[in-house]
């Protein structure tokens, strides 16, 4: 299976899309602006949604989706998300004010989407991958994801900045062949980043260098205009790894 990069940039504009990935053809991590460019087909065979947390460039995709393909289900879209994110969602985007209310709609027994919450450290099982959440810190509740497969194993950070207990998520797996991790800001924006919950590469190189395996490292959630600046500080501040850049259209074999 592969993990297709339908978007993972810090903003928009012409060529950008905000984060979320397709893995294989059911299962979506995050839905932000990517999920746009899935022709109705592919939208209607995704059974589940794993979100990181609650904020639009990573969810504002989610309830056009639905809208989008709701007649075409035979059962609901599952979205797995910490208890904070569910309850973000249903109070603040299905609440009949700014979205039709989808976890009621056709009917609260048949509903276009359910929400299930998902602690860190529990593994769930969604179209061949064993998804299991991870702890991480940001502004607002929030989760990464190590994502299994057979013999490989991925994980994504999310949105986050300086923390041990992600790190020590990772060490806890058998192995892991790609980190997907966030890297948002420049150096010299580092008090905004810190204010704002994200790494900069020189935060990132600090905790990068906690993780015991070896994966290839992919630099996603860079600012707009500044990619090739942040890629440039991460390779200086994280030496001895394989740093690279995440981009849309991109497909991980996994």
């Amino acid at each position: 299976m592969e993990l297709q990069v339908l978007g993972c940039s810090g903003g928009v504009g012409r060529g950008r899309r905000t984060t979320s990935f397709l893995l294989g053809e059911t299962v979506l991590l995050d839905a932000g602006s990517g999920v746009g460019d899935l022709t109705l087909a592919q939208m209607a065979r995704i059974g589940h949604v794993f979100l990181t947390h609650a904020h639009l460039d990573h969810v504002a995709f989610l309830p056009f989706l639905l809208d989008s393909v709701f007649d075409r289900l035979s059962q609901p879209i599952t979205v797995h998300a910490r208890v904070e994110t569910c309850r973000a969602l249903a109070d603040h985007l299905f609440n009949g004010v700014l979205w039709p209310d989808f976890t009621r709609l056709p009917s609260s027994d048949a509903p276009v989407v359910r929400l299930r919450p998902m602690a860190p450290g529990e593994v769930r099982d969604a179209g061949g991958w064993a998804v299991e959440m991870l702890p991480v810190r940001h502004a607002v509740p929030a989760a990464g994801f190590r994502l299994s497969a057979g013999d490989r194993a991925l994980a994504f950070s999310g949105d986050c900045t300086t923390n041990d207990a992600f790190w020590e998520a990772l060490n806890a797996g058998d192995r892991l062949d790609h980190l997907l991790v966030e890297a948002a800001f420049p150096n010299s924006q580092e008090p905004l980043a810190e204010q704002a919950g994200h790494y900069t590469p020189a935060l990132l190189g600090r905790d990068l260098a906690k993780l015991a395996h070896d994966p290839v490292v992919w630099i996603s959630h860079a600012m707009p205009e500044a990619e090739e600046q942040i890629l440039a500080q991460c390779r200086e501040a994280i030496p001895g790894r394989t740093i690279r850049l995440l981009a849309r259209g991109m497909q991980l074999p996994t």
